[in-house]
């Protein structure tokens, strides 16, 4: 038999799932440009019809739509599809990371949130090639374009690298201009991309859900003679930040295949991209 109270517990679990149902659908609605930036959504009545939720669950959506700052509601007039829930994410492209780097960082800030000299993880000592014993500097960040928060970003340098800069320096200037201050010059990079759920710490950095999907990338930079320089994983919004690779075939008959180029047109390993921002 089912207590009162858990009734309750499940009626609200379920309330919550209508809502979150609801708001993934208008977010579904707005990435595919059924909404145009200014143009207003149909009266509450029809859309709470065509999600087919209640309009008080129609309107909880709509509230998180608004926080994010994708839809205006006016008062006797409607709900509205703001500028931002209209723009395109960063689009970063995979054939051509440092540059993009030296890009994202002219268009967006950082905020720090931590920062700290400490043992690295088992992973982390291992992808810098470190010495038993080394630690390691810490930092954790949120990237923010027009104010609104994309990336959530855990970086590791070597503590006798990380020494070369103060925390007041990582607040205010990207990690690879620091890097380049030092002396040292990031060759290549190694990294991979998959896709995670947002711890509670992640999700309210960047102010969604817990949960909510989430792209991650792990890059492991290393200088012109194989040492790693820095550790990066990065958690990105999916709605505001997406990766891109530019593709050509290349070869001859049954040995052709897929090589990816950078946007500029250059085949990877032909140039040397400038090292500064992340």
């Amino acid at each position: 038999m089912v207590s009162a109270a858990e009734g309750n517990e499940r009626n609200f679990r379920a309330g919550l799932s209508r809502t979150r149902g609801a708001y993934l659908a208008l977010r579904d609605r707005i990435s595919r440009g059924e909404f145009r930036p200014g143009m207003r959504f149909p009266g509450e009545p029809t859309l709470a019809a065509e999600l087919g939720v209640s309009r008080v669950t129609l309107r909880h959506a709509l509230d998180r739509l608004e926080a994010e700052g994708l839809v205006e509601r006016r008062m006797g007039s409607g709900t509205y599809l703001s500028a931002r829930g209209g723009g395109s994410p960063v689009v970063a492209d995979l054939a051509n990371v440092l540059t993009h780097l030296v890009e994202m960082g002219r268009r967006t800030s950082v905020k720090l949130l931590s920062f700290a000299y400490l043992a690295p993880s088992p992973d982390i000592r291992t992808a810098l090639q470190l010495p038993e014993g080394e630690r390691v500097q810490r930092s954790e960040r949120v990237r923010l374009i027009d104010g609104q928060p994309f990336s959530y970003l855990v970086t590791s340098v070597p503590e006798s690298i990380g020494i070369g800069w103060s925390e007041d320096d990582l607040a205010k200037r990207p990690l690879l201009e620091l890097l380049e201050r030092a002396g040292l010059v990031a060759d290549h990079a190694r990294q991979t991309i998959a896709a995670a759920l947002a711890g509670p710490d992640v999700a309210r950095a960047l102010g969604i859900e817990p949960g909510a999907a989430l792209l991650t990338l792990t890059r492991t930079v290393f200088d012109p003679q194989g040492r790693g320089i820095e550790h990066l994983q990065a958690l990105y919004r999916p709605d505001l930040y997406s990766f891109q690779m530019d593709l050509v075939r290349a070869g001859h008959r049954e040995g052709r295949r897929w090589r990816p180029v950078a946007v500029d047109g250059t085949k990877p390993g032909n140039n040397r991209p400038p090292q500064a921002a992340e």
